[in-house]
């Protein structure tokens, strides 16, 4: 048994033990549990807290009602469940009194669990933009990773910033798509050549599209030839594009031959750079989306790293993805999203709270009772209160 199965079983014992718990719990959501049966077990246990069930009114020991109206509440959304089972997580509680901290082992895997499944579906998403031809689902699931990354930070206590990890735990944004992704090459090619051809073309394009949104780098630096032409106020050709190459060291690092510039620039027919130069950006959009779900699982998949750096490094990956993304919506004449103002007195009260409750020191509770018998949960409150 994994230690996050164990934690939520402690931290579900703990409450059907000691209801008043709850009210240490209020940043712990059904949906952090992994498993379904426990997800309709802390939700249960809340409908029913929040129904003010007789059990919070006791001070003396909590009645045997408390479980079994909770199995009966949660039975209505699993099958199988049973008083047995709720009885076997009061067992698996080593601490009533310690709730809180398997609370935050169960946060802290949903945390994990969460990211990666948005990482997959972000994945999943650029690969049928990718084949579609199109960008906005790919979008789509990164405005809601990023949302739930801030959501996770606020329920976790921290203030959500991107971080750069010590270690990039993926390939870089411009690695080559796996085969069967589109890529767009063709017209790559053809853009190349019309520049090429027609150097004035490049006033279409230069305000937004790089060198890196090239899925070959072989005409990425074509096209950063061509744009340090354009800069200079140079003629572009055959040879001014070769010498521009030579001069950079293409041609003798085996990067760029004079066959590939001579094949760009002949024979290339009618075409519009504009209209090119945005097959390339969408095709470079899906590709750092891939790119940055990949980065985003790896680090979601760590489960060592801390909740807190995994949020603020999984931010930091989508910044490529967003760095993309403004040079596409100005390629297709939408200004940039205005970014968030920063906060003006720190962190948010919800946020401050959330890391209170689950650092607070609790007192210490007394050992366990002998197998058999209902543990105390003497560290809320005195007396000791158990199941009569």
């Amino acid at each position: 048994m994994s230690p996050l199965l164990e934690a939520e079983q402690a931290v579900l014992g703990a409450v059907l033990l000691d209801p008043s718990q709850l009210q240490q719990l209020g940043w712990l959501a059904p949906e952090h549990f992994g498993r379904p049966v426990h997800r309709a077990l802390f939700a249960a246990m809340r409908k029913l807290h929040a129904d003010r069930h007789p059990a919070l009114a006791v001070e003396t020991s909590v009645p045997l009602s408390w479980v079994t109206d909770t199995v009966v509440e949660a039975g209505r959304h699993v099958r199988g469940l049973t008083a047995s089972h709720a009885h076997s997580l009061i067992s698996a509680c080593p601490r009533p009194g310690h709730a809180p901290v398997y609370g935050r082992m169960v946060l802290e895997g949903a945390i994990h669990r969460s990211i990666t499944e948005h990482a997959i579906r972000l994945h999943q998403a650029a690969r049928a933009d990718a084949l579609q031809g199109d960008v906005e689902g790919s979008l789509r699931c990164a405005d809601v990773l990023r949302d739930v990354l801030t959501d996770l930070a606020r329920r976790w206590g921290t203030e959500p910033r991107p971080v750069a990890p010590d270690t990039p735990p993926a390939p870089s944004p411009t690695a080559a798509p796996a085969p069967g992704w589109a890529t767009g090459a063709e017209e790559e090619q053809v853009l190349l050549g019309v520049l090429a051809e027609r150097p004035r073309s490049m006033d279409e394009v230069v305000g937004w599209l790089r060198p890196d949104d090239f899925v070959d780098p072989a005409r990425g630096e074509v096209y950063r030839c061509l744009g340090a032409l354009h800069h200079r106020g140079e003629p572009a050709d055959r040879i001014t594009l070769l010498w521009e190459a030579q001069r950079r060291g293409l041609l003798a690092d085996g990067t760029l031959s004079r066959d590939q510039i001579a094949a760009l620039c002949d024979g290339v027919g009618p075409g519009s750079a504009e209209w090119l130069g945005e097959q390339v950006m969408r095709s470079s959009v899906t590709r750092t989306a891939a790119a940055s779900a990949r980065a985003i699982r790896a680090l979601a998949e760590d489960e060592a790293l801390a909740p807190g750096r995994l949020i603020n490094y999984a931010l930091h990956a989508l910044g490529p993805l967003d760095e993309v993304r403004t040079r596409w919506q100005a390629a297709n004449g939408h200004p940039p999203p205005t970014p968030p103002a920063p906060l003006p007195n720190g962190p948010p009260s919800a946020q401050v709270h959330a890391a209170l409750a689950r650092s607070a020191p609790r007192p210490i509770s007394p050992p366990s009772a002998p197998s058999g018998s209902i543990p105390s949960s003497a560290a809320v409150r005195p007396p000791s209160r158990g199941h009569g």
